[in-house]
């Protein structure tokens, strides 16, 4: 150790002396130094989208000082020519001025633009991490509610952010929108009516304006913040088994700052460079917004894609006519059911401690392969998601690959329903023949490829015994038992209890069990090549 860091830990033991006589603020700032930081690269998805919300929220603010949400009507008169004398809102005029006029204004624009793009892709992508090692179970079932708080809010936020420059794609966005609302029974005009304030389409831009620039960005540092703190609070969980304390280890606040600084300056380098060669959102391609035209070829947000593609598989036809009233469940269904998906996903901690009674703590993380179905369940999710993302742009796949468009909805329809069981299916069969293999390498090592004759005539191929870490990464996992039907107290069984036991059964069926020492020590007896002379013995014994 430095004499400089050695002299900046016993100032922070003063200080912490000081206030533990005072507040309670000394035990705050003696277990914030002994804190233990998790040190794997997988964690870094969550640091990843912390820093894209950063760059995110600077230039947003910048960008607030040059833009103006009025829809009042302007003739433009600027250095862009083939938009000269058009009328447009004053809102696609200061878009147009920030892109061409304001020094770095389009550099910012597009930064502001792809910062969120990552965002959104580095959270899906660590909200899929956490799944698939069940770091959402207790004690952190409430970081994984945290995680899609920020995921809802960031998906508004790109929304109402997409709205803002009253562009022709933003124009034929907030047409599907008022169409959407007012397809809602009973409550529909209402709703379209309090988001455009009565004046379709321009008065969207005065009810979004404030929910994007203050409303959800507070929320969502609001929740990152509390993220933050659980995880705190909670302590780090081991990222693999075996490594016992090697997962997590204590490092200095000031180191910690330090990886996560550098971490920030090159995702920052790395959004500036996007920015400044590849272009997104060019609205002065698409023109001022027109509510009797659209834009050819628009579409969704990337992130948003699954409720358009929702909408282009469902069959033609569903609507009827009740109560006085056209119900088009064309457009009802797909929400519906793109809802349904996303808070299954968000309540599935709940769903799976309902369905396995596990209550207990976790602190390590699982490998996919030690939970089959559990595996098996997030792959089937993300070919339903994948397969209505597709669906999005099967309008542009039938365009670029020359088919027909009827063609490419069936394919999809088929895939939207098989797609998910066979994924189910295969993957579990995957996690289970996994699970097998790691047994194989317990009980007998890797296969060398070197064979030995015995004293008694017997071909013996060498295999060499795993270390201990090795060996104990591939045991250290929990095996749970399902749960048994027992009776209340006046003897009978309710149905709800022989549904919550039969999806336990189901949950927890064709598992395979850790080697237990009584099997590995009988393992290696079996491979002791009884009756070989010493030579032979020495090559076995050099082997492992």
């Amino acid at each position: 150790m430095s004499a400089g860091s050695a002299q900046g830990s016993q100032t922070m033991d003063r200080l912490a002396d000081r206030f533990a006589r005072r507040t309670r603020l000394g035990t705050i700032i003696t277990s914030w130094r002994v804190h233990a930081f998790t040190d794997h690269w997988s964690l870094l998805l969550g640091q990843i989208v912390v820093a894209s919300f950063v760059v995110c929220a600077l230039t947003g603010a910048f960008l607030t000082f040059f833009y103006d949400p009025s829809v009042a009507p302007v003739v433009y008169d600027g250095p862009y020519g083939p938009l000269q004398g058009v009328e447009m809102s004053r809102a696609y005029e200061s878009t147009l001025e920030i892109s061409l006029e304001v020094r770095g204004g389009l550099l910012m624009r597009q930064l502001h633009r792809w910062s969120a793009n990552l965002m959104i892709a580095a959270l899906l992508l660590h909200i899929l991490r956490v799944f698939f090692t069940g770091e959402f179970r207790r004690p952190r079932v409430k970081n994984w509610l945290m995680l899609f708080g920020v995921l809802f809010a960031g998906m508004g936020a790109g929304l109402t952010g997409a709205l803002l420059p009253d562009d022709m794609l933003s124009g034929s966005s907030l047409a599907v929108l008022d169409g959407l609302l007012k397809s809602v029974p009973v409550v529909g005009t209402r709703l379209s009516g309090l988001v455009f304030q009565g004046q379709f389409p321009s008065g969207a831009i005065a009810t979004f304006y404030p929910v994007h620039v203050f409303v959800l960005p507070g929320v969502i540092a609001v929740l990152i913040a509390v993220y933050a703190l659980l995880s705190a609070r909670g302590g780090p969980a081991r990222p693999e088994p075996g490594r016992g304390s090697q997962g997590a280890v204590r490092r200095r606040p000031t180191a910690s700052a330090t990886k996560r600084g550098g971490l920030f300056l090159i995702v920052f380098g790395s959004l500036t460079l996007m920015a400044a060669l590849v272009t997104v959102n060019p609205i002065w391609d698409y023109g001022p917004a027109d509510p009797g035209n659209t834009s050819a070829g628009a579409g969704a947000l990337w992130y948003l894609a699954f409720l358009d593609g929702a909408q282009k598989l469902v069959p033609p036809g569903w609507e009827f006519v009740w109560m006085g009233g056209t119900w088009i469940l064309a457009l009802l269904v797909p929400v519906a059911v793109s809802g349904l998906y996303l808070v299954t996903a968000m309540l599935y901690p709940f769903i799976e401690r309902w369905i396995t009674g596990d209550r207990r703590e976790h602190h390590g993380h699982t490998r996919p392969r030690n939970a089959p179905t559990r595996t098996a369940i997030g792959v089937a999710g993300i070919i339903f998601y994948g397969v209505l993302w597709a669906a999005a742009g099967s309008d542009t796949i039938a365009l670029q690959f020359g088919v027909a468009f009827e063609g490419i909805v069936l394919a999809l329809q088929i895939t939207l329903l098989l797609g998910p069981v066979l994924g189910f299916v295969l993957t579990k069969r995957m996690c289970i023949a996994l699970q097998r293999k790691d047994r194989e390498l317990v009980l007998h090592g890797h296969e060398t490829g070197r064979v030995v004759r015995t004293s008694t005539g017997e071909y013996v191929e060498v295999h060499r015994p795993l270390d201990p870490y090795e060996r104990w990464r591939l045991v250290d996992y929990e095996v749970d038992e399902a749960l048994t039907l027992e009776p209340d107290a006046t003897g009978h069984v309710r149905w709800r209890t022989r549904v919550r036991v039969r999806l336990s059964q189901w949950f927890y069926r064709d598992r395979i069990p850790p080697v237990t020492p009584t099997e590995l020590l009988a393992a290696r007896d079996r491979a002791a090549p009884h009756g070989a002379d010493a030579a032979e013995r020495s090559v076995l014994e050099d082997s492992r």
